[in-house]
């Protein structure tokens, strides 16, 4: 039987199916794996399904290799060398597909609640400080036929330029490297800026990582309205954090609405201390029946490795 080890704490269902095909080691801690611990895993099991934080940087992979195959948990691999478990002879998976559907809620949910100021407004009321209904009272903006810009028009892209089309009449744009056919009417933008400078609402949805850290910079954040709001349902990095800080502070745009940061879970003062910015943490793929699906997803690629087939969804 396999070694595998498991990085962190994951659904029942998942340890119950794990332990029936491997001899399964499961950390208890809510804190990735250190790149040297990467290492000593990497040294000591055959197979390990890790997630988002831990460090399995190409200096995890320069040691001694027993590990066999990464199967990750999660559709973002930009925590793992792919090209240094590549050199090492050491597969990578990851988990397409069945986080679509619930990431793009969140980024309805974040663009609701940035435009409507919810966050604001509950924070409002617990705080014991409403006053009660006034015509003038936190007016947000309306969101129904609004224009959206989807940066990466991949499945979550699309997922939720559909959900905006169809649920809210809004007109779609997009900035992607190539076309997409799709089932709604949507724009290609072949320019950055020309997209931010357009779209009331733009949403991030691309890979973290490599090109695209610091995507949205501080130049295509200044491409933006004085009305216009930025959500980011794909990872931390791909923003300027400290750019997008300044343009809110300085309301050069209307809100934000986040649920990644470059240095999760640290998130910057300059965030936390605005009132027009949506902070959640990390929600994107957290229903439980999602988790399983994610868990049980790592798990066929670690079986069809065990039997020496082709992972389902290598990376």
């Amino acid at each position: 039987m396999k070694r595998l080890l498991i990085t962190r704490p994951l659904p029942a269902a998942t340890l119950r199916a794990a332990k029936a095909r491997f001899d399964v080691t499961a950390r208890d801690a809510d804190i990735g794996l250190t790149s040297r611990e990467a290492a000593e895993a990497m040294a000591n099991y055959d197979a390990i399904l890790p997630t988002l934080g831990d460090q399995f940087t190409a200096d995890a992979f320069a040691g001694e290799i027993r590990c066999g195959v990464l199967a990750n948990f999660g559709v973002g691999y930009n925590h793992i060398d792919v090209a240094a478990a590549q050199a090492a002879g050491v597969l990578v998976s990851n988990t397409p597909d069945v986080v679509t559907d619930a990431t793009a809620d969140i980024g309805l949910t974040l663009i609701l609640s940035a435009c409507r100021r919810a966050g604001e407004g509950e924070r409002l009321v617990r705080a014991g400080k409403w006053t009660g209904w006034a015509p003038t009272q936190m007016l947000g903006q309306h969101v129904t036929g609004k224009t959206v810009g989807i940066v990466g028009m991949g499945r979550i892209g699309q997922a939720v330029a559909r959900r905006c089309h169809f649920g809210f009449g809004m007109p779609v744009l997009y900035f992607n490297r190539s076309a997409k056919a799709v089932d709604f009417p949507a724009r290609q933008i072949p320019d950055l800026s020309d997209l931010m400078a357009q779209s009331d609402i733009v949403v991030v949805t691309v890979p973290g990582g490599g090109p695209n850290v610091q995507l949205i910079d501080a130049a295509a954040i200044a491409a933006m309205r004085p009305t216009s709001v930025l959500i980011n349902i794909a990872r931390g990095d791909v923003i300027d954090e400290d750019a997008l800080i300044a343009a809110l502070a300085a309301q050069k745009i209307a809100a934000a609405g986040l649920d990644v940061y470059a240095n999760e879970p640290v998130v910057p003062d300059g965030l936390r201390g605005l009132d027009n910015v949506v902070l959640l943490p990390h929600l994107g793929t957290a229903a439980l029946e999602v988790r399983e699906a994610m868990g049980q997803m790592a798990l066929d690629n670690l079986i069809a490795w065990d039997a020496g087939n082709a992972l389902p969804q290598a990376v």
